[in-house]
């Protein structure tokens, strides 16, 4: 299995979509770093030789934030915003979504599954 980046790659997978496998690498950087290094985004990435995958190592070094480092800085911006108490921050905390969606009726995913809270009883008359 080839290493990119630290990370083990697919060898059975074309090259274009095996550098996604990397935290951090989308369609986008995939297809400007085969393109820098020269390498066919339609070959598989066990038919890439050694030094062209040693080029795309050095090119995801010295240019791109991935895996570790970039998780860690995504989770510094959300604290930031948490110890700021912005009311992004504040929907962060309470596991809300953030970017303005509705919560009445969806948002399932962010609040996680449903607490059910008793309903009133109903009053008999007498």
């Amino acid at each position: 299995m080839p290493r990119v980046a630290g990370i083990d790659i697919p060898d059975t997978k074309k090259i274009f979509f095996a550098l996604q496998y990397i935290h951090g690498i989308g369609p986008k950087f995939a297809k400007d770093i085969l393109a820098e290094a020269g390498v066919d985004g339609d070959q598989r990435s066990n038919e890439v030789d050694e030094a062209k995958l040693a080029q795309i190592n050095g090119i995801i070094d010295n240019t791109y934030i991935v895996e570790g480092a970039l998780r860690r800085q995504v989770s510094q911006n959300i604290q930031r915003l948490k110890d700021i108490r912005s009311y992004r921050g504040d929907r962060h905390r309470k596991g809300l979504p953030v970017r303005g969606q509705r919560t009445q009726s969806n948002a399932r995913t962010r609040k996680g599954k449903k607490k059910t809270v008793a309903g009133k009883k109903g009053v008999k008359a007498k």
